[in-house]
């Protein structure tokens, strides 16, 4: 069984980073929409669960059907994803998906892709989805879910693959256009492919 995990912190608080291109109301909008955009796309694997950073985020995952982790006491995306680690092992989840909630470009298809990738890889196995132009990481598959520890974060990337190599775990990376961008900075915004018009 393969688990995707989305990791919402939560709305109200979200996207600080924007707040010199986006008004609060924007940025909860936003978080909101890539929540629900990270939630469709983790579809592909066989279970699903929200790690929730706050209770309306609880009660918001609830309220479309998904099981739903609350954290206890947050302690930002390692905390929750090693909330759901601990999940999924309970769950005896042959591999975990860790997604983040701000990927605007994330589909069904491309997360059934990245599993694929990894299923190919066989345990244990470490595949990371790199962040665009930052070092970081966008999505992490493990397998099995406690293979290697977490480090998101400032380049995390390199963090990883050093934690796989001591660990004997093989460790590859998906590049996928879909999950490279997240929106952390006012220049992503301007990523973003635009409508056509008409």
């Amino acid at each position: 069984m393969i688990v995707a995990a989305v990791l919402v912190k939560g709305f109200g608080s979200a996207k600080q980073r924007l707040s010199a291109a986006l008004s609060p109301e924007q940025r909860r909008d936003l978080a909101e929409s890539g929540a629900a955009i990270a939630l469709d796309a983790a579809g592909a694997a066989d279970r699903v669960v929200i790690v929730a950073g706050t209770s309306e985020v609880a009660a918001w995952g609830e309220a479309r059907g998904a099981e739903v982790l609350l954290e206890d006491a947050p302690q930002g995306q390692n905390g929750a994803g090693r909330a759901a680690i601990g999940w999924a092992r309970q769950r005896g989840a042959d591999g975990l998906l860790l997604l983040s909630s701000d990927l605007p470009l994330v589909t069904r298809a491309v997360v059934a892709e990245m599993l694929d990738a990894a299923t190919a890889m066989g345990a244990p196995a470490a595949l990371a989805a790199p962040a665009t132009g930052r070092g970081g990481t966008n999505a992490l598959f493990l397998a099995p879910p406690d293979a290697i520890d977490l480090h998101f974060g400032d380049d995390s990337l390199v963090k990883f693959e050093r934690d796989a190599r001591l660990r004997g775990v093989p460790f590859a990376l998906f590049e996928s256009d879909a999950l490279a961008l997240d929106l952390d900075e006012p220049d992503d915004l301007a990523r973003l492919p635009r409508p056509r018009a008409g």
